[in-house]
């Protein structure tokens, strides 16, 4: 634009009338016009003035800028100079004739407002998908399996990543990176728990599999295919196998037969509950306290393991009740719905509880006692007395896996099962060394 078309410009900017349009600069070289009004508020508005099909519009261009640089073709931050609205009059321009077959520059914004619409509706939809949603959906998938492990996820996932890293919980999970990821393990294994760093990997791994295999198995609730996940980013990070070693310290034969010495002839409900756990093999804890009367026979109780195969459901496991069994058994008042309780039946006690039990009676009479140990000790005693793995797993519902196992056998093991609970008795609770 020639200097006194800009010096005509400027005056006609400073004589507009509120409301009124004045045109700057007419017939365009790319068609059209570049027009200025004054707002109400003082400030002028640049406009493109086109026309499709004999109906004329106008493009708003932004404000009027007076103290722009007169050549200057970018915007300045206060707004447009008369060269940069020039400038964006040529740039709409091209647009217009591009689309002048579709409809033009109204058709060309039409569209670009849908996209940036539905640009929007997505980031607001993704930002409703977060991690913890998926984690709670993971959760309660657990849940409605029955999978005991849902407890245990939970709290896990509320402490170590809800409580530790709430703005990640709150970001789509879709955008996790295995980055993140690591570093949720390193605080945790920096902090002495590399154990739950491993099974924090493992639940995380297991909610965004869910979420990709959502897609081709139908048992997975449709709930996981809205978080729109396409790769499994806890999946791209390794475990540290150092942390998943397994107790090496079983309790002896002398540990298990002092245990059982400071039970024997103790009173009361919570020891006649720790003679049973031992009496009847040394069951995962979890699963021992959620017995119930109603899975409780003459000869046999049943729990039920809920370690087994994803979506299979828990797996009834059936143990022989010995003559010292049913004597404890019948030490515990038989109401409500759970065996072994403080409330009357109405709810189960807790691992902890049970643990604790064991604790205010074992005291500091056994070097490094934990409950858990129960189990590994009688395995290692049956082992010793040449009872078979095979039988082992039966009693202690562990290593029942591959097809044979699950498809095949179909024998009860109840008459081995309590063969190798009379060695146990002969061992520690009788000590009768002349046992196979």
């Amino acid at each position: 634009m020639a200097r006194d078309q800009v010096s005509a410009a400027t005056a006609a900017i400073r004589t507009l009338d509120s409301g009124a349009f004045v045109t700057l600069h007419s017939r365009l070289d790319r068609g059209g016009a570049l027009q200025a009004r004054k707002l109400a508020n003082g400030a002028v508005q640049l406009y493109w003035r086109y026309s499709l099909g004999g109906k004329t519009s106008r493009e708003p261009i932004g404000v009027y800028d007076p103290s722009a640089p007169p050549k200057k073709l970018q915007p300045t931050p206060r707004g447009y100079g008369l060269a940069a609205a020039l400038e964006r009059c040529r740039e709409l321009a091209d647009v217009h004739a591009e689309r002048a077959q579709t409809g033009g520059l109204r058709e060309a914004n039409a569209e670009k407002r849908k996209t940036f619409i539905a640009q929007k509706v997505a980031e607001a939809a993704k930002s409703e998908r977060t991690l913890q949603k998926l984690l709670d959906a993971y959760v309660a998938h657990l849940k409605t399996q029955e999978r005991r492990s849902h407890v245990d996820a939970d709290q896990i996932f509320k402490r170590h990543i809800t409580e530790a890293w709430p703005t990640v919980a709150a970001a789509p999970a879709v955008d996790l990176t295995p980055d993140q990821v690591l570093d949720m393990l390193r605080r945790l294994i920096e902090a002495g728990k590399g154990r739950t760093a491993n099974k924090l990997r493992s639940y995380l791994r297991a909610a965004y599999q869910c979420a990709l295999d959502v897609r081709t198995t139908a048992s997975i609730p449709v709930v996981f295919k809205s978080f729109e996940v396409v790769f499994n980013p806890a999946a791209q990070t390794r475990r540290s196998p150092q942390f998943d070693r397994a107790d090496k310290r079983p309790f002896s034969k002398a540990e298990l037969q002092a245990y059982w010495k400071l039970l024997a002839d103790r009173p009361g409900p919570e020891a006649a509950t720790l003679r049973l756990h031992l009496l009847t093999g040394g069951q995962r804890i979890e699963q021992f306290v959620r017995l119930k009367w109603s899975d409780v026979s003459d000869d046999a109780a049943t729990i039920f393991d809920a370690k087994g195969r994803p979506s299979q459901g828990p797996r009834p496991h059936q143990i022989p009740l010995v003559t010292l069994a049913r004597a404890d058994l019948a030490q515990l008042k038989r109401q409500g719905e759970f065996a072994v309780s403080t409330t009357g039946g109405k709810k189960h006690i807790s691992v902890r509880t049970l643990a604790g039990w064991a604790r205010d009676v074992v005291g500091d009479k056994i070097d490094g006692f934990q409950l858990k140990r129960i189990r590994s000790g009688i395995e290692t005693l049956l082992a010793a007395h040449g009872v078979s793995r095979e039988v082992r797993g039966h009693l202690q519902s562990h290593g029942l896996t591959g097809v044979q196992a699950r498809h095949y056998d179909g024998h009860d093991y109840m008459h081995e099962k309590r063969r190798a609970l009379e060695i146990l008795i002969g061992g520690v609770c009788r000590d009768d060394s002349t046992l196979p």
